[in-house]
C-alpha cells in the first residue's frame, strides 16, 4: 500500500474481516491485523481469516419465519463477504446453513489477500492503537489479547471485562401463562408491578431442588478452569449447594408477595422474572444463571409453573467472556465515548453468534467508510435485524447501576429485540392449528417488515454515496 492507510482494523475473525472487506468496498484503504499464527490462541486451530472455532452451522437459513435467517437474507443484500463466503461453501443441512470451514475461511483470506486496498499485517496488537491512527474497528472477539484486554479496560474504567459469565435464561414475554403468574414488584416497591412471579408450592419447589441439582451440567474447557466466578452472578446450581432451603431465601423468596390469582393461597417460593428490554417483549428468569445444558433448561424450567409453554430467546450459559458494557461505552454509532477514534464490533460489543458477530462488523465497517469521506449514513432501523442488535448493543436494555444484576448480556438476534408487530392475516395453513398459525403469521410479518426497511436504508445510503461522488 503506497498511502497513508484510512482504517485500521484490529482483528481478523469474521467481524474484522467483514468490515474490513465492506470498507474496502467503499473505497478506503483498510489495514487489518491479525496475531495469528505469530501468537495462536487455546480456542483456534489456524492461521486463516475467519475461522470458526465450534460449529460450523449458521443455524437456520429461512428468512420468512426466523430471525437469524432474516439477519442472512439482509447481509447477503448488503454485499456481505461472509454470506457469500457461506453460500459458496454450503453443505447438506436441511433447512440450516452449514458450510465447509476450511473453504469457507480460505474463502475470506483468499479474497482479503488479494484485494487491492486491504493489506493483512500477522501481528499483535497489544496496547491500545497509536495517536496517528484516526479511524480504528477493534474486532477481536472472546479471546482479546490480555494487554489489549487490560488497555481497554484502564480506558473504559469498566472491571470484570473478562471473566466467568453465568447468563440467565430470557424468556419471550408472550410466552408466559399470565393466568398462573401475575406481575408485582416485593411489598410492592418501586412500580409496584416491575417482575412477573411464578409461585410454586413446597412439592413444586423440592421437585425443581432436585432436577437443578441432577441436571446434565456443561463441563469447563481446560483454558477456562482457572477464570473465577464473577461474584454477583453465580449459577443458581451453585448458590442451591447451600442447602435446599438456600434459594427460598435467596432469589425464590416469596416475601412480600400476593399471587393476585389466589390471594389466600400464599406460596412456598417464587420464580421472578424480570423486564429485559426497553420493549418489553423479553424477562429474564432472576437468580437462574446456570451451567445447566441447553435441553436440560428447557425441561426442567417448563416445570415453573406458568412457564410450561415458555419460548426462550436465549438460555442460560457459563463461559468465559470478553465483552464492553456497550450501552454504557459506546455511542449509537459503536464508536468508545471514551475515545471516539475507536469502534468496536463482534462478540466484544455484547452479541453473540458468527452471523451476528459478522453483522455488526458490516455495519461498523460501512459506519467507518461513511465517516471517513464526511457523510453520515445513519443506522439501519430498529425494525430490522441489523437494527434490532445494533440497538441491543448501544441501549436495548434496561439500565441498572447494580453491577450484580445488571441487564446487559450477549445476545443472539431474535424477534424480541424488534419493535412489536401486527401479525399478517390470511388463511390459516391445514398443519396448523390455530395457536400454531398465530406465531408463524407473526414472525413473517416480523420479516416482511424488516426486508422493506432494509432494503429501503440500503437504497438511502447507496443515493447519498452516488450523490457524493458526482
Amino acid at each position: 500500500m503506497d498511502k497513508t492507510p484510512d482504517l485500521h482494523i484490529v482483528g481478523g475473525g469474521l467481524a474484522g474481516s467483514e468490515a474490513a472487506w465492506q470498507a474496502a468496498e467503499r473505497g478506503c484503504r483498510v489495514v487489518l491485523y491479525e496475531m495469528r499464527p505469530v501468537r495462536q490462541t487455546e480456542a483456534h486451530n489456524t492461521s486463516e481469516l475467519a475461522e470458526l472455532v465450534c460449529s460450523n452451522s449458521f443455524r437456520s437459513d429461512d428468512a420468512e419465519t426466523n430471525a437469524v435467517g432474516l439477519l442472512h437474507a439482509e447481509m447477503r443484500d448488503a454485499g456481505s463477504l461472509v454470506m457469500a463466503a457461506a453460500d459458496k461453501h454450503r453443505l447438506p443441512a436441511g433447512g440450516a446453513l452449514a458450510v465447509d470451514r476450511d473453504g469457507f475461511s480460505g474463502h475470506i483470506t483468499m479474497t482479503l489477500e488479494a484485494h487491492p486496498a486491504i493489506t493483512i499485517i500477522r501481528e499483535e496488537v497489544d496496547a491500545l492503537p497509536p495517536t496517528d491512527w484516526k479511524h480504528i474497528i477493534i474486532a477481536t472477539g472472546p479471546l482479546t489479547a490480555p494487554g489489549l484486554s487490560a488497555a481497554i479496560q484502564e480506558l473504559t474504567g469498566e472491571d470484570g471485562l473478562a471473566f466467568f459469565d453465568a447468563i440467565a435464561p430470557i424468556v419471550h414475554t408472550e410466552s408466559i401463562d399470565m393466568s398462573v403468574a401475575w406481575f408485582q414488584s416485593r411489598y410492592d416497591k418501586g412500580d409496584g408491578a416491575d417482575y412477573i412471579n411464578c409461585p410454586l408450592d413446597k412439592e413444586q419447589y423440592y421437585n425443581l431442588m432436585a432436577e437443578l441439582d441432577a441436571g446434565s451440567k456443561t463441563d469447563f474447557k481446560e483454558w477456562e478452569a482457572s477464570t473465577p466466578y464473577f461474584n454477583g452472578c453465580l449459577p443458581i446450581e451453585v448458590m442451591a449447594e447451600g442447602g435446599p432451603e438456600t434459594l427460598r431465601h435467596g432469589p425464590m423468596k416469596p416475601r412480600g408477595l400476593t399471587n393476585s390469582h389466589r390471594p389466600d393461597d400464599k406460596p412456598y417460593a417464587v420464580v421472578q422474572l424480570r423486564q429485559d428490554n426497553a420493549l418489553g417483549t423479553l424477562y429474564n428468569m432472576v437468580g437462574f444463571q446456570t451451567k445447566l445444558k441447553y435441553a436440560e433448561q428447557v425441561r426442567i424450567f417448563r416445570t415453573i409453573p406458568g412457564l410450561e409453554n415458555a419460548e426462550f430467546a436465549r438460555l442460560g450459559g457459563l463461559h468465559r467472556n470478553t465483552f464492553l458494557n456497550s450501552p454504557r461505552l459506546l455511542d449509537g454509532e459503536l464508536r468508545l465515548t471514551a475515545d471516539p477514534r475507536i469502534r468496536f464490533a463482534g462478540q466484544m460489543t455484547g452479541v453473540e453468534g458468527y452471523v451476528e458477530s459478522a453483522a455488526t462488523g458490516l455495519i461498523a465497517g460501512r459506519l467507518a467508510a461513511a465517516e471517513i469521506v464526511g457523510q453520515s449514513i445513519g443506522l439501519p432501523p430498529p425494525t430490522t435485524a441489523h437494527g434490532a442488535l445494533i440497538n441491543h448493543i448501544t441501549g436495548g436494555h434496561i439500565e441498572t447501576t447494580d453491577q450484580a444484576t445488571r441487564s446487559f448480556q450477549p445476545m443472539n438476534v431474535n424477534f424480541g429485540l424488534f419493535p412489536p408487530v401486527t401479525p399478517l392475516t390470511g388463511d390459516r395453513p391445514r398443519h396448523l392449528n390455530a395457536r400454531q398459525a398465530k406465531k408463524v403469521a407473526r414472525k413473517q410479518a416480523y420479516t416482511s417488515r424488516a426486508m422493506t426497511d432494509f432494503r429501503a436504508w440500503l437504497a438511502s445510503i447507496d443515493l447519498e454515496v452516488n450523490t457524493a461522488a458526482e
